[in-house]
């Protein structure tokens, strides 16, 4: 089941739509079992290559803030931060190259 939903494509979303729900006892029996060997992953999309991590020290008042702007959200708050530190690089990104335009 896994290697044929890896090389599967549809013409439509109609036909992936009845080809899901013509598969879903085995599909959730699939989840299942991966779920009892510990093989899912946190999240809509689990990366295959772990993320190099970093360390960066805040105020402490911005770490409260963070975690209340968060949970407001439904976000954890290092979720969040790295959102907001994202949308601040594209931001950036985005000024350069309309200045040099």
């Amino acid at each position: 089941m896994l290697e044929e939903l890896k090389t599967k494509t549809f013409a439509t979303e109609a036909e992936e739509a009845q080809w899901w729900e013509s598969h879903e006892d085995e599909l959730a029996g699939e989840f299942e079992k991966a779920g009892a060997e510990g093989r899912l992953g946190f999240g809509t999309v689990v990366k295959r290559a772990p993320l190099p991590s970093t360390t960066i020290r805040l105020d402490p008042e911005d770490i409260s803030k963070a975690r209340v702007q968060a949970a407001e959200r439904g976000l954890r708050y290092q979720t969040y931060l790295k959102m907001i530190i994202h949308e601040a690089l594209r931001e950036a990104e985005k000024k350069q190259h309309s200045a040099a335009s």
